[in-house]
């Protein structure tokens, strides 16, 4: 759980999720190799960290074996961090893991025991990058407010950083060139022409790397602050580097797919390992003293190359599309396996797949004639889908139990408040409210949604502010977090039972044309959007048909309504015939399409 102080305007969202993520969902960013005890830390986009048992045995055969017995490589997921993860460090001899996220965090690991220690909240934007000193265990990060941290604050850069390092003894930091000791920037290092992917610093702080997007790598002695060596192996932008302690070779892949070995001393003797079909995004060698082995990953996988043996560990589809459907409760997905799959929202769950079909042609078939206005909206970059509810609009779907599914009533529900019940059904402060009471009959059919489904209490600008799963509201810690950082919108739900008011919508009856009939005077009645066109065709029938003289006002005379009233009489908006099981909020979006109030025409049947 994540909980700090909460001061600006609030949005709640969850992610819909399988309960164990055992496999990365979407592109994996960072990598951090433990080669005492043969672990693997991965982590990317879908803000989760995930650890991996490899062999710590450098040779083909403990390889070959790993692969051919299918071992299961999946030890442990750390969930925390709420947004994409950029940068891993593993620091301590293995017992502390650092990650940076663009969650604005950087936060700390017990990397033995598998939680969080820590979060540190010092950047005011994405963190992207890391850097560690493992002679005096200093670390650094930078990011996109243009600042770094270390054991103090580093100022004075104009744009975003989007890759740093320091040397074992911890005296430089790469960006321009920064001593930690002083916080005093040295110098800049001008040559590149697009941004700067990676750098790494040699051991005694002489000379570092660097890689960009303008498809270079280049070598700089630090002393006489110039390029003193340029790699133009690469086809496309450089994005990661790794060296050998020694300084000596460097590795490189990026955007053309390839990973190349290239001796620091003579860039012109590049020898190519190995080709990919992705992008590979990150190098990692299993040991910097003698190297054997290379772990990298592309988007969709993280693999690890020695002699020729791949060993491949592949990540689960990951949602690349998606779409509302009018009811709004249903959301249509597509991922990139191709597969479409349909979520219900306030299930908190995927209820369908439909396998390799065209996304349009399934929302065409689950899309109903139903206008409902829009009350979450959806995001899916960490390749699940999220739903983020906020304040203003959160309470905008109310409609009848009847359309909604719910029972077979006309009951008012709201979707909004129906969601907010179903999130914290079990805080410990829930609310119901009485029995019959005008909120509980609106929220009454909310669903039980799966307890492992992660709850983000977040500010509007995306920071986070509490992160929890919905069964752990129960516990007396998280419990005491929402107290004192759940915004009003939601505890006047779900502490008070208090609901807003739904909106009523004016419109008119007149006579239709084809009557022939002289208007009576313009009666502007008002009824709530959720009104079925049948209740209205019924009220054309009990107050106007069978008592002309009659104004609404005045008391009706009994009158049996019958039970097919569509074979009575005909409703219509803008000359077109009304299906009686629409809403007047319906009818307004669909048929109607401009201001001003709503017209009907009633024409009874002969």
């Amino acid at each position: 759980m994540l909980c700090i102080g909460i001061l600006t305007k609030c949005q709640v969202s969850f992610i819909i999720r399988d309960e164990n993520e055992h496999r990365h969902r979407a592109a994996v960013s960072a990598l951090q190799y433990d080669a005492s005890t043969g672990r693997l830390f991965s982590a990317g986009n879908d803000t989760i960290i995930r650890l991996w048992k490899v062999p710590i045995a450098g040779t083909k055969e403990a390889w070959s074996s790993y692969r051919s017995n299918n071992v299961s490589a999946f030890i442990q997921a750390m969930e925390h961090h709420t947004d994409w993860i950029n940068d891993m460090i593993l620091c301590g001899n293995g017992r502390f893991l650092l990650s940076a996220s663009n969650d604005t965090t950087v936060k700390v690991w017990n990397a033995t025991k598998y939680f969080c220690m820590s979060t540190l909240r010092t950047h005011k934007d994405y963190v992207s990058c890391l850097a560690y000193a493992k002679e005096h265990e200093r670390a650094a990060s930078a990011g996109y407010d243009h600042v770094a941290f270390s054991a103090s604050s580093l100022m004075g850069c104009k744009n975003s950083i989007y890759a740093l390092a320091m040397n074992d003894s911890g005296t430089v930091i790469v960006l321009r060139i920064w001593d930690p000791r002083t916080c005093q920037k040295i110098m800049k290092l001008r040559g590149h022409t697009e941004n700067i992917r990676a750098v790494v610093v040699s051991p005694d702080g002489t000379k570092c790397l660097s890689a960009s997007a303008d498809a270079t790598v280049r070598l700089w002695d630090l002393g006489q602050q110039r390029c003193i060596a340029t790699c133009l192996a690469h086809q496309e932008g450089v994005w990661t580097l790794q060296t050998d302690n020694s300084f000596s070779v460097v590795y490189s892949a990026g955007r053309d797919r390839r990973v190349l070995r290239t001796p620091i001393c003579d860039f012109t003797q590049s020898q190519l390992l190995f080709e990919e079909d992705a992008f590979v995004k990150k190098l990692l060698l299993d040991d910097r003293d003698h190297p054997s082995y290379i772990f990298y990953h592309t988007f969709s996988r993280i693999l690890s190359f020695y002699h020729s043996l791949w060993f491949i560990f592949t990540g689960a589809s990951s949602i690349k599309h998606a779409g509302i459907l009018n009811d709004k409760r249903h959301v249509i997905t597509k991922d990139s396996d191709d597969c479409i799959g349909l979520y219900d929202v306030l299930a908190g769950r995927k209820v369908a797949d439909f396998g390799r079909r065209s996304f349009e042609d399934v929302v065409v078939e689950h899309n109903r004639k139903v206008f409902v206005p829009s009350w979450f909206s959806v995001d899916y970059k960490s390749g699940m889908l999220q739903i983020t509810l906020e304040e203003g609009d959160v309470f905008s779907a109310w409609l009848s139990a009847k359309d909604a599914g719910v029972e077979d009533s006309d009951n008012k529900i709201n979707y909004g408040g129906m969601m907010l019940r179903s999130l914290f059904e079990h805080y410990q402060h829930c609310d119901m409210g009485a029995e019959g009471s005008e909120t509980a009959l609106a929220t009454s059919g909310y669903i039980s949604i799966p307890g492992h489904t992660p709850i983000i209490l977040s500010e509007v600008n995306g920071r986070t502010v509490l992160r929890l799963l919905v069964r752990d509201a129960a516990n007396d810690v998280e419990s005491a977090c929402l107290e004192k950082d759940l915004p009003e919108w939601v505890t006047s739900v779900v502490e008070r039972s208090m609901l807003p008011k739904f909106t009523k919508m004016p419109f008119y009856l007149l006579p239709h044309v084809s009557l022939n009939v002289k208007a009576p005077k313009k009666e502007r009645l008002s009824a709530t959007e959720m009104l079925q066109v049948r209740k209205v065709m019924e009220h054309v029938y009990e107050k106007i048909l069978n008592n002309p003289e009659m104004t609404m006002n005045e008391m009706p005379i009994s009158v049996q309504i019958p039970t097919n009233i569509e074979q009575k009489m005909e409703l219509y908006c803008n000359e077109q015939k009304l299906d009686p099981d629409m809403d007047l909020r319906s009818v307004k979006h669909f048929v109607w399409k401009q201001g001003g109030d709503l017209l009907l025409y009633y024409k009874p049947l002969k």
